[in-house]
């Protein structure tokens, strides 16, 4: 066993997550209270997912969720204010590994995030670029040969 695999065993990475919870809650309030303050999982650090109906728009980490959130969703100045109505949070203690999780996120969902995931991307090696183009285009341009072909 490696050094900290121990401890990885017992704390998960993600302790617990909620998945697209409505933008409304930050506006609920049970009795005189908001509803948000009672939600634990909101109290916790860890990466948030911001959602324009159910397509991710802007992924984000934060030490407290909540205070991130509500500044999102109440805050008119907010760049992403007008932008979301859904979210989806992930509670995890680890900053690196937050860092790490953020990245992933941003890397495999079209959003609006400016930051780059700091993980390397692979390129698809040039060979393969000319197969797929070839077989993406031979059947285009055999269809092209076929119909000058029969109105000739």
């Amino acid at each position: 066993m490696r050094p900290g695999e121990a401890n990885m065993r017992k704390r998960k990475p993600v302790a617990t997550y909620a998945r697209m919870w409505p933008r409304e809650l930050f506006d609920c309030k049970h009795g005189k209270r908001l509803v948000v303050k009672e939600l634990e999982i909101l109290s916790k650090p860890g990466v948030y997912v911001l959602y324009r109906d159910d397509v991710p728009y802007y992924v984000g980490q934060a030490t407290r969720l909540r205070s991130r959130l509500w500044s999102h969703a109440n805050q008119p100045n907010s760049k992403y204010y007008n932008f979301w109505n859904y979210f989806s949070v992930f509670a995890v203690e680890d900053a690196a590994l937050r860092t790490q999780l953020e990245g992933v996120l941003i890397a495999a969902m079209p959003t609006a995030n400016g930051a780059k995931p700091r993980i390397r991307k692979a390129k698809l090696p040039q060979d393969v670029r000319k197969l797929l183009h070839r077989r993406m285009h031979e059947p285009l341009q055999l269809k092209r040969l076929a119909i000058t072909n029969a109105s000739g």
